[in-house]
């Protein structure tokens, strides 16, 4: 894909859009073409293993930028927005500017001022868009099992906050964290339950 269009292609994906909880993170990377990590595809084909290892040789190979939209922009934004607007900023921190972007998905966010192609199941078709869900998956995990730390119960650190049962039940029984996404339905149950309770 990236050696038909030509040029510096960076591949951007995002990771976090149907958790109830936490920030979405996007990745956008610049692959060196004289340097393709080895063992690089969709991460969600990879182990935890191997998909640190090929993290590890993305970033000592390639421009990486990494960025997030909070749960207060996907409240006011919506998921969709928010997710594009991660991806915005993630092309926004690379060091080098593209030539073109790929990015995975049906749309294109409407904040990118570079031509860009979407790619459905991109992670399977281009290393670039692959680097970046790669890229993604591990940073915003890495987050999950930080906040995991400081609200234990939830199982952030396994879930990575997808409405998992046990993260249901934990939401039913320990309530909501500031790092919920309230206007979630699960989530927005939960306290439209409880402000019939109160009132």
């Amino acid at each position: 894909m990236e050696a038909r269009i030509g040029g510096r292609v960076a591949g951007v994906d995002e990771v976090g859009r149907g958790p109830l909880a936490g920030p979405v993170t996007a990745a956008a990377v610049i692959l060196d073409p004289g340097a393709i990590p080895e063992g690089l595809d969709d991460s969600k084909k990879l182990t935890a293993r191997k998909r640190e290892a090929v993290w590890g040789a993305i970033l000592a190979t390639a421009d990486v930028s990494v960025a997030h939209a909070t749960v207060h922009e996907i409240e006011e934004l919506n998921i969709l927005r928010a997710s594009h607007l991660a991806m915005e900023r993630a092309v926004a921190g690379l060091r080098e500017c593209p030539d073109h972007l790929l990015i995975d998905g049906t749309m294109l966010p409407r904040g990118l001022t570079l031509p860009a192609t979407p790619i459905v199941r991109g992670d399977a078709r281009s290393f670039s868009i692959a680097a970046a869900s790669i890229v993604a998956k591990i940073c915003r995990d890495r987050i999950m099992v930080d906040l995991a730390q400081q609200h234990p119960g939830y199982g952030w650190e396994t879930n990575m906050g997808y409405p998992s049962k046990s993260h249901r039940l934990a939401l039913e029984n320990l309530g909501v964290t500031p790092h919920h996404r309230r206007t979630f339905k699960p989530v927005h149950n939960i306290l439209y339950q409880e402000k019939i309770v109160s009132s």
